[in-house]
C-alpha cells in the first residue's frame, strides 16, 4: 500500500480541501466517512484561506510591481549623484574649484575618483553629502556647478528616498501577510490530517485498490515507494 503525505503547497491544500468537501456532500447520512462537524470546520477555513492566498498574492504582485519603479528611481538617483561628482572632480582639476573645496562634501581633496555607490545605504549618505556641500560652497562664495545642477540632483535624491520609504511599507505588508498565511497553512493541515484520518477509518476494511481509490476521492494524496508496484483492480481480485 503506497503512503499518504500531506499537501506541500496551497493549491495541493486547496485541491484536497474541495475534494473532501466535495464528497462530503454526496455521503448520505448515517454512512458518513467525515463528521458533519469536520466538513462545517473545512469550509469555514476554506474560505477564509482562500482569501488570505488571495490577498497575498495581490501584495505581493503589488511589490513586484513598485519595485520594478523602485529599481528605475534607484538607477536614476545612481546616475546623477555621480554625473554630479565627476563633474565636480573634474572642476578641480581645471583649476575652476579649490581642491580643498571637496570637503564640504565630505570628499578626499587628493582623490578624484567616484565612491562607491553601489548600495542604497551608500546612495543615502552621499546624496546628502553632496547636496549639502554645494550648498555650503556656494554659501561661501563659490559659483553653482551646472549640468547637472544640484536642484536636479536633489529632485532626483528626494525622489528616491521616497519611494524608498514606500518600498519598505510594501515589504512589510507583504511580510505581515505572509506570516498569517503561514499561520492559516498549519491550521489547514490539522483539519486536512483529521479529515484524512477519518476517511481511511472508515475504509480501513476495504480491498487496497479499492480502498486507496476511495479515499483519493476524499482528496487524500498517495506515494509509491521505490520499487514498489503498482495498486490495481487485479491485486483486489487476488484477495479472497
Amino acid at each position: 500500500m503506497p503512503y499518504r503525505r500531506l499537501p506541500n503547497t496551497d493549491q495541493a491544500r486547496l485541491r484536497a480541501l474541495k475534494a473532501a468537501l466535495l464528497q462530503g456532500d454526496q455521503q448520505d447520512f448515517g454512512d458518513q466517512a467525515v463528521s458533519y462537524k469536520s466538513l462545517r470546520e473545512a469550509q469555514n477555513f476554506l474560505n477564509i484561506f482562500e482569501k488570505q492566498l488571495a490577498h497575498y498574492q495581490q501584495m505581493l504582485e503589488n511589490q513586484v510591481l513598485a519595485n520594478k519603479k523602485y529599481q528605475l528611481i534607484v538607477h536614476n538617483a545612481r546616475i546623477y549623484i555621480s554625473h554630479f561628482i565627476q563633474v565636480l572632480n573634474l572642476s578641480v582639476i581645471r583649476g575652476d574649484i579649490k581642491k580643498e573645496h571637496k570637503l564640504f562634501y565630505h570628499l578626499d581633496p587628493e582623490i578624484n575618483n567616484v565612491p562607491d555607490l553601489s548600495t542604497e545605504a551608500a546612495l543615502l549618505d552621499w546624496g546628502k553629502y553632496i547636496i549639502d556641500g554645494e550648498n555650503e560652497r556656494i554659501r561661501n562664495g563659490g559659483l553653482p556647478i551646472y549640468n547637472p545642477a544640484i536642484a536636479k540632483v536633489k529632485v532626483h535624491y528626494e525622489i528616491f528616498k521616497e519611494y524608498k520609504a514606500t518600498q519598505k511599507i510594501h515589504q512589510n505588508t507583504t511580510n505581515r501577510n505572509w506570516e498569517d498565511l503561514v499561520s492559516l497553512r498549519a491550521k489547514g493541515d490539522e483539519i486536512i490530517l483529521d479529515i484524512w484520518n477519518q476517511v481511511e477509518a472508515k475504509f480501513k476494511d476495504e480491498k487496497p485498490y479499492a480502498r486507496m481509490k476511495k479515499c483519493q476521492s476524499y482528496g487524500l494524496i498517495y506515494y509509491y515507494r521505490k520499487g514498489e508496484n503498482e495498486l490495481t483492480p487485479i491485486d483486489d481480485l487476488r484477495i479472497q
